[in-house]
């Protein structure tokens, strides 16, 4: 598997958890979590990717990648799929 590829779906899956962890009393219920995850993310993505986006540019691309996503049938992991659709743009 590429390298940048298993460095993704590592952060990625870091990500998860970090989540539901800072929201543990709702059960990692956020209405909001694009926001989190881009935030969390933001400087690692662009120094893995190098890129320059902005939070509110991870925040649009996020939402689109989980819309697409959750449409598709079977749904795919969220991990893999996000990699896959940065890595694709981005590479």
């Amino acid at each position: 598997m590429d390298d940048v590829k298993s460095a993704l779906l590592a952060l990625l899956r870091e990500a998860g958890p970090a989540h539901h962890q800072a929201y543990i009393e709702t059960d990692g219920d956020d209405p909001d979590w694009p926001i989190w995850y881009a935030g969390y993310l933001r400087d690692r993505l662009n120094k893995l990717l190098g890129l320059g986006l902005t939070k509110t540019q991870y925040v649009v691309l996020l939402v689109e990648f989980e819309r697409t996503r959750t449409g598709m049938e079977p749904v795919p992991d969220w991990a893999t799929f996000w990699a896959e659709q940065l890595l694709a743009r981005y590479r």
